[in-house]
């Protein structure tokens, strides 16, 4: 089985003026710390809602020109055996790379392998013909190793 869980995290920002800008930084800063590792780890902004009013939020809480900013992880575990097992691989996996990042797994969804391939067939990256092309295409043949030798 296979499932895409998302975590949420607070991503704490410094000498920031305005949530845009916080917002901003947060990404940037949890991009390099995911990178090269996990960079197929999808970030985005977190969704807070007033708890008494449920009226939206900004992702972002400004105090002192220092934020906190919550920001939505998202990626595909497989071959799990539980929806359970996938999100407790999904905070190891992102919390290594976060430290003293708080995370909390807001979301479990089972995916269909048909929807997975779906989705790396559209990332599959085309010419400006529309064609296909494979990236090893640009690369020069290299001799061999005992041709440079003679």
């Amino acid at each position: 089985m296979n499932c895409r869980v998302v975590v949420e995290a607070a991503v704490p920002v410094y000498d920031v003026e305005n949530p845009d800008e916080a917002v901003r930084i947060a990404i940037s800063k949890t991009g390099e710390m995911l990178n090269p590792d996990l960079n197929y780890v999808e970030i985005n902004m977190g969704e807070r809602h007033c708890p008494h009013c449920g009226e939206g939020l900004d992702p972002a809480f400004i105090a002192a020109d220092e934020s906190l900013v919550a920001l939505e992880l998202e990626m595909t575990v497989f071959n799990v055996e539980r929806e359970e097992h996938a999100s407790r691989i999904a905070r190891k996996e992102i919390g290594q790379r976060l430290e003293n990042i708080p995370l909390e797994v807001l979301e479990v969804e089972v995916v269909e392998e048909e929807d997975i391939e779906d989705e790396s067939a559209d990332e599959g990256e085309s010419t400006e013909d529309g064609s296909d092309r494979d990236e090893s295409d640009d690369d020069e043949v290299l001799p061999e190793f005992e041709d440079l030798i003679e």
